[in-house]
């Protein structure tokens, strides 16, 4: 089979991305097949001059992995994070003290067994390339040894003990909250309850994907509690929305209130360690200034990861 041909980020952009760190790769070991290992990636990181990566894996922490790789590659920066999707345990306190104390930055909400995401109706745009986990989950489907759609709010709206207790292991331990998979209303909902509980950094992942698709008003809104949303390069790149929508959805949250993510590893798509320069090459490319991209991708991004004990 003949590998797919991609764009290639110039010079320039790669020197406005140095020094950014990646929150969003999908490399292997992995359950589905990855375009690349962590400890090549890692390498080639060290190479591009690039600030680091977060391992998210759907199904398993990655702490502990994240800290073998940084102590294997010299130079490289690796971060660790857990996902509560089902085989985790869901909303699952302990899971979230143990990962906080190997290590990991950030914590995801559910993604592929979140309620919503089980249940969406919304569909991509023709032509876009479905994720690779929704056959993995499809094959659990069909095995019935799938999770159950995982709840974070209830059915009057409100957050749910156990991920108010999930919140304040976040805020104790300075963690990244990341809302995942969730719906329009139960990210206003937890986001409304970390500011309560004190939780300093907040991510709204992917908000233009296909489970989330955030309106301007809305996503500014989040921007106002403090929350970052998180530009992927993959979602507009395998169409699941248009570029426009993204680069206006900026312009409405705010610069400085955004971050740039590849969100890469699929096998079809470019190398991991491209994406983020390619996305500074599109966002250059439709306006904004090499300040503004140098913001939403080196600065804000080593703003998020950096605890504040060695900030």
């Amino acid at each position: 089979m003949t590998e797919a041909v991609h764009p290639r980020p110039s010079d320039r952009a790669r020197e406005l991305v140095a020094g950014a760190v990646d929150l969003h790769v999908h490399v292997a070991p992995d359950v589905m097949r990855r375009r690349i290992t962590d400890f090549d990636l890692a390498r080639r990181h060290v190479d591009e001059g690039l600030g680091g990566f977060v391992l998210k894996s759907h199904y398993v922490p990655t702490a502990e992995r994240a800290a073998s790789v940084a102590s294997a590659v010299p130079g490289a920066e690796v971060y660790g994070a857990i996902t509560l999707n089902g085989s985790v345990g869901g909303i699952n306190p302990v899971a979230v003290e143990i990962a906080a104390r190997e290590g990991a930055r950030i914590v995801w909400m559910p993604t592929v067994d979140s309620h919503n995401q089980r249940t969406c109706s919304a569909s991509d745009p023709e032509g876009a390339k479905p994720p690779m986990w929704a056959q993995l989950q499809e094959e659990l489907q069909e095995r019935g040894i799938a999770a159950p759609p995982i709840p974070v709010v209830n059915g009057g709206g409100e957050v749910l003990p156990e991920v108010i207790d999930v919140l304040r292991i976040i805020a104790r331990y300075d963690l990244i909250l990341a809302t995942g998979h969730l719906g329009r209303d139960e990210i206003m909902a937890v986001v409304r309850a970390a500011n309560d509980e004190g939780v300093q950094r907040i991510i709204v992942t992917h908000p233009e994907f296909t489970s989330q698709r955030l309106s301007g008003a809305d996503q500014r809104e989040l921007a106002e509690r403090g929350a970052f949303l998180e530009r992927c390069f993959t979602t507009p790149y395998t169409g699941k929305v248009e570029w426009g929508e993204m680069l206006a959805n900026i312009r409405t949250a705010g610069v400085a209130n955004s971050f740039l993510s590849s969100d890469l590893g699929q096998p079809f798509n470019p190398p991991v360690e491209d994406g983020l320069a390619l996305m500074a090459e599109h966002l250059m490319g439709a306006g904004f200034d090499l300040d503004e991209v140098r913001l939403m991708t080196v600065e804000n991004t080593k703003k998020l990861v950096t605890p504040k004990a060695v900030a």
